[in-house]
């Protein structure tokens, strides 16, 4: 059989022919893992080019929160594209965009929080909260966190801080300083992470640390990271779940201890839900599971239901730019505010957050079961149904097992039906559509385990 070079088997010859022909003519840029050729979907499966089916838990990379064709949103596209597909809402009036802003914040507990600025990515979302925070400060710098990732295009490029190739060549960077994140699970491993603050003494071992010393070292590096600043910083951006860094949760209390510094310093915090947001940890907002209220929250992905939409939301108050301060082409689409609303009103009337954490727990207790027989597995985190498995080569020392062998493990899956993407350096994230049941998450888990278990045979 036919591979590809991850080594991974080509499940089909119309399979190897598409990926041949994409190679002649698409960027190298973009990062494949393994030769999956979509071809349709429904629901929570998806089907390749050669007619293979495979259980979803990638989700179009945590788009499909409502599953793939859902027939609200198909319907609502429909008949949306017979009356028109372009209004041009930034120059011109028009209803249906505000239908979806007024859905949108609909959703958001915090009733402030109710202007809408409509784009069409989740980078775009985040770079126009960096623009807002700026604008409404008049201040200069901005801090964002190591293994962060905001999007790509240079002003979010400049807050993401995940893998070096993403950064690579792109320098100089708007005036954006990095902080680390609370990452429990490797804090104590890390001199990097802790010396700054004298956490280590000269010679101390590497130990295991916990939940508040990593929270407490943390906010102690932010808030000097804060005061370097002098006084010229416009807002502070977090991901409440850190997503491609390796869906890495931070500990109790990290937030409410963020809220307090932008609070003491006259900071804003910009919340970038792009990947956490629209009910995939059980609250429409991630940041909820905090109990803390951000100054900006930037959305995209779930909230469209597939269509390319991005939206960012704040008060009054903060959001007093003046006309032609920032503004786009496409922003408020016809086509993209009708699936948006199709998706926003499915998963509040479907009750999808419920379902995310009831079936997310599940799955989390499932794959927690898988661990403590895979001596490969470290750490199993999450909430709701957005829940990463890091790798390592050794229990004992944490060491993480490589990208390449992660890639391995991938291929092991997709030949099984189980389609995943990795996050991290050495993470495996699950990310279904929020309409999982628990008879998906058992298929799931042992498609996983059979992977693993393979893997562990070739190599091993």
């Amino acid at each position: 059989m036919r591979t590809t070079e991850f080594g991974c088997p080509l499940p089909g010859k119309q399979s190897l022919e598409y990926i041949r022909r994409d190679k002649q003519v698409v960027s190298p840029s973009y990062a494949r893992e393994y030769p999956f050729v979509y071809h349709k979907a429904k629901d929570v499966w998806l089907w390749d080019i050669d007619g293979n089916k495979y259980l979803d838990c990638a989700a179009g990379i945590a788009v499909m929160n409502v599953g793939h064709t859902n027939p609200e949103v198909v319907r609502a596209i429909q008949q949306q594209a017979a009356k028109g597909l372009h209004a041009g809402f930034p120059d011109f009036y028009a209803e249906l965009p505000v239908r979806f802003c007024e859905e949108l914040v609909s959703n958001i507990p915090f009733k402030d929080l109710h202007k809408v600025f409509l784009s069409n990515s989740g980078t775009e979302s985040v770079e126009c909260a960096y623009k807002l925070a700026r604008w409404h400060s008049n201040k200069k710098w901005f801090i964002a966190f190591k293994n962060a990732f905001h999007g790509r295009t240079m002003g979010s490029l400049s807050m993401t801080n995940s893998k070096p190739v993403q950064r690579e060549r792109f320098a100089p960077f708007l005036p954006v300083k990095h902080t680390p994140y609370p990452y429990t699970y490797r804090w104590g491993l890390d001199n990097k992470m802790r010396t700054d603050i004298g956490a280590r003494k000269k010679g101390e071992k590497k130990r295991e640390v916990s939940e508040a010393e990593c929270c407490n070292e943390a906010l102690a590096l932010l808030e000097k990271t804060m005061q370097s600043c002098k006084g010229n910083l416009a807002g502070i951006m977090a991901e409440p779940i850190q997503g491609e860094g390796g869906y890495i949760v931070p500990p109790k209390g990290f937030f409410k201890g963020v809220r307090k510094l932008c609070n003491d310093y006259s900071v804003l915090l910009c919340d970038d839900e792009v990947q956490a947001g629209a009910y995939r940890t059980g609250r429409f907002l991630a940041i909820e599971n905090h109990g803390v209220k951000p100054d900006i929250v930037s959305m995209a992905k779930g909230i469209g239901g597939g269509v390319p939409i991005g939206a960012t939301i704040s008060s009054s108050k903060v959001m007093d730019w003046v006309p032609g301060s920032h503004s786009n082409t496409f922003g408020g689409n016809l086509l993209a505010c009708a699936g948006g609303i199709a998706a926003l009103r499915y998963m509040k009337q479907h009750k999808l957050g419920e379902n995310a954490n009831v079936v997310g727990t599940y799955l989390k207790k499932r794959l927690e079961e898988v661990q403590e027989k895979q001596d490969i597995i470290g750490d199993v985190r999450g909430i709701g149904l957005m829940i990463g498995v890091e790798f390592v080569k050794d229990q004992r020392t944490k060491a993480m097992l490589p990208h390449n062998d992660l890639s391995m493990i991938l291929c092991e899956a997709q030949k099984r039906g189980l389609l995943l993407l990795s996050c991290g350096k050495n993470s495996i994230r699950f990310s279904p559509p929020l309409t999982m049941t628990k008879a998906h998450a058992d298929l799931a888990v042992e498609l996983f385990d059979n992977a693993i278990t393979t893997y562990v045979k070739k190599n091993r």
